[in-house]
């Protein structure tokens, strides 16, 4: 939450050069409060375990917030039966008309594929373009970013020549974006990806928050579609990247152990959580910075 000062307090320039948000007391007494709308776009296919990662993040914050769980319209989903999807999720065909403070699409677990190959892509670029007029701050993660990054920008990923995986040391960028209040210079970040996104081609209006000169791009800001792209899962739990790697191994894949997560490297140790601050640093700076900027009058969202 910003901090509220009288009008014209020197100490103002000081907190805003540190990136404290700050609030004037004329500002203040303007603002009206609702309840922030946020909906979550789950292409994962354990839809229970990705929605649970999300909410622990977003009722971390004091704000009161309505979250709205949506899925792909036609998809059916292999892990989840249609009856907890009919209870609990809309369908983006029912949300369409719908606007929302600030929307979230994951990851997917289709790396492999080229983005017009996925059967939902159509569909895909209906939501990505509905995102402009319909949402004030959209959150892309993972696949998700990659996806958003080709659609809006251009951007060319690329397949490495060995999967990122393991939890790394990442730096700030630019330790002044409201989004990164209080991170520490050099965060360690989960990371579970085959593709990375080709530096030259990231468009000008594009800026880099976090960064790895060895894995890639970690997140990046985007003004001009009110949008933040996050190529790495902050989300992530103590045993996701733990679950993956036994999966790997199980279905025969060659699959070395996720560096810095296991204590010693010893998978038979339960792994620590190294980035669970940072993570709800990320949401509530992201949800903070909504609050602080997105209309009262949701029919004014996008306009």
């Amino acid at each position: 939450m910003p901090i509220r000062i009288p009008d014209n307090l020197p100490a103002r320039k000081t907190l805003e050069d540190e990136g404290v948000y700050v609030m004037d007391s004329t500002r203040a007494a303007r603002q009206d409060i609702r309840p922030l709308e946020i909906g979550l776009l789950n292409l994962m296919p354990n839809k229970e375990r990705t929605e649970t990662q999300f909410t622990r993040l977003i009722g971390s914050t004091p704000l009161q917030v309505d979250l709205t769980l949506v899925r792909i319209t036609d998809h059916q989903s292999k892990h989840t039966s249609e009856d907890y999807l009919k209870t609990f999720y809309k369908t983006w065909e029912e949300v369409r008309t719908k606007k929302f403070d600030g929307f979230i699409v994951t990851g997917a677990p289709i790396a492999n594929l080229p983005f017009e190959e996925v059967r939902y892509w159509p569909e895909m670029l209906d939501i990505m373009e509905w995102t402009k007029t319909n949402v004030h701050h959209a959150m892309f993660i993972c696949w998700g970013a990659q996806a958003a990054l080709h659609h809006f920008h251009g951007a060319r990923r690329y397949r490495m020549d060995n999967k990122a995986f393991g939890v790394f040391r990442h730096q700030v960028t630019n330790p002044r974006s409201p989004f990164l209040r209080g991170f520490s210079d050099s965060p360690m970040i989960p990371v579970s990806r085959y593709n990375d996104i080709d530096r030259t081609t990231l468009g000008e209006n594009l800026e880099v928050l976090i960064d790895n000169a060895e894995i890639g791009v970690s997140m990046l800001g985007d003004r001009k579609h009110r949008a933040v792209y996050f190529l790495n899962h902050l989300e992530y739990d103590n045993r996701s990247l733990a679950d993956e790697y036994e999966r790997d191994i199980k279905s025969g894949l060659d699959t070395p152990p996720p560096a810095n997560l296991f204590p010693n490297g010893d998978t038979s140790i339960e792994p620590e959580n190294r980035w669970r601050s940072h993570a709800h640093l990320l949401f509530q700076n992201w949800i903070n910075e909504i609050y602080q900027t997105t209309p009262y009058d949701m029919d004014e969202i996008g306009k």
